[in-house]
């Protein structure tokens, strides 16, 4: 493997991620106007336009040197405001599969009545950067543009391609999704060996110091399953047993009571290795002896008390909505439900249906898809590769400071690179306070020194993940 290392540059880099008085240079000044101006740009569903951000961020990229030829925004001809913005840092090599860098531009809905600062503009305040956006996703979609000028107007020429996609709809993908869109019909502009995303950043403890640092390899499958009981119902002076919200009822509560069999990929065993060293004894011992038998049933009750780790683990199903009945004073004759689960990867929520007809115990209750399943993929490998460079590079910022791969439980565009044979992998540098900073949630933020630190960080592993053979 071949590694490309600077050591003045890294040096110049530490120094503005860390003083106050480096937050002046000129570079970092500039980074900082590129973020609140991203930031600001209201990409929301309800009004925002994500076009409006990918062209500001193409505008940038241009003068810094980027032609006409290596910027796209590409946008479906019925959604005008979901464009994405791809554009390229050629390579030496064009036999190698280019290095793609990930990040979505759409936010969550923010309401400004129900948030202290505005949630569109972007607020330094106690050591933290407030606003909708501050940390998911336009933090790293921030640190990927802000890179990409750097190397133009710095001369640097990667091994291999490097493609930056800023994309759309991540947050809400039920609508539209800007990666699935670009797969389906745009292919080669997503065409990559190797992608880095969300997924996966660093934990503070409660006074701010880095425990560790994640990278993330595959992530669960969401699928939402419908479930649904009719009756002829009648009065409801005169009821019988065959009730249809009480049927539907036990079903509910049989699947909330049911656990999944635990089973441990590759990320999961490392997740376990690694935080197991950060923990108390008793849970050491615990996730020790999971690894070593995943039946012990005991360990398993002990390690899934932690929420992450149980869902980490193991397939989740749990009930989220349900409607029923028709009248107050009637016997229901109908009961709906939706049941919603994360699958680990590699396996097919066709078969995850069938084990909800076989727990919910009611033949009478029809359970379908309430969505075409997703692709089914399997996580990509945790080798040197992939981790090396993610640790030459920490070692530098945070020394000590352990790496702990992960499987994230949630969703993110990784989902469908993955699917369609890229390699993703969630790493992003950008360490996170104890409590989630308010992501998806009331006045989101990230604190100034972690932002910094993780422009720093993706800057550096970057090039040495594109300068390998």
């Amino acid at each position: 493997m071949f590694i490309r290392t600077v050591a003045a540059v890294l040096a110049l880099s530490f120094a503005a991620a860390g003083a106050a008085a480096a937050q002046e240079a000129p570079d970092l000044v500039r980074f900082k106007g590129l973020y609140k101006e991203l930031v600001e740009t209201n990409t929301t569903l309800s009004a925002g336009s994500c076009t409006a951000a990918a062209e500001k961020m193409a505008a940038r990229l241009k003068a810094a040197g980027y032609p006409d030829a290596d910027i796209q925004i590409l946008t479906p001809p019925k959604r005008p405001r979901d464009g994405n913005l791809i554009a390229t840092l050629h390579g030496k090599d064009a036999r190698l599969k280019p290095l793609l860098l990930l990040a979505h531009i759409d936010v969550v809905e923010a309401n400004r009545a129900d948030w202290e600062r505005d949630p569109f503009t972007l607020i330094e305040e106690g050591g933290y950067f407030y606003a909708r956006g501050a940390s998911d996703d336009k933090a790293m979609a921030s640190i990927f543009t802000d890179s990409m000028i750097r190397y133009k107007e710095a001369g640097y020429k990667p091994r291999r391609d490097i493609k930056l996609a800023l994309t759309c709809g991540e947050e809400t993908a039920d609508t539209f999704n800007g990666v699935d869109f670009l797969l389906k019909n745009h292919p080669t502009a997503l065409a990559a060996g190797m992608a880095l995303n969300e997924g996966a950043g660093g934990r503070l403890d409660a006074d701010g110091k880095p425990q560790y640092l994640g990278i993330q390899a595959g992530e669960k499958i969401y699928q939402d399953y419908t479930l649904e009981i009719t009756n002829p119902g009648g009065h409801s002076s005169r009821p019988y047993k065959d009730n249809a919200i009480v049927r539907l009822s036990k079903a509910l509560a049989n699947i909330g009571d049911y656990d999944f069999p635990v089973a441990l990929n590759e990320s999961v065993r490392l997740n376990f290795e690694g935080s197991a060293k950060l923990e108390t004894p008793e849970v050491a011992a615990a996730l020790g002896a999971l690894l070593k038998d995943p039946t012990d049933a005991a360990a398993a009750e002990l390690v899934a008390k932690d929420r992450g780790r149980n869902s980490m683990m193991r397939t989740t199903c749990v009930p989220t909505m349900v409607t029923a009945g028709h009248a107050p004073n009637a016997l229901p004759q109908r009961a709906k439900a939706n049941v919603n689960c994360r699958i680990l990867p590699g396996n097919d929520p066709r078969q995850v249906l069938k084990d909800l007809e076989r727990v919910a115990g009611d033949a009478g209750i029809k359970i379908t898809l309430a969505a075409e399943p997703s692709a089914v993929a399997v996580a990509p490998p945790l080798n040197e590769a992939v981790l090396g460079p993610a640790r030459k590079v920490a070692a530098t910022i945070w020394p000590g400071v352990p790496i702990i791969p992960t499987m994230t439980t949630g969703a993110t565009d990784g989902r469908y690179t993955t699917a369609a044979g890229i390699p993703t992998y969630g790493l992003s540098g950008l360490f996170g306070d104890p409590d989630g900073g308010g992501t998806h949630g009331l006045n989101e933020r990230i604190r100034v020194k972690s932002l910094y630190d993780g422009r720093t960080f993706l800057f550096e592993v970057v090039k040495l993940y594109a300068d390998q053979k």
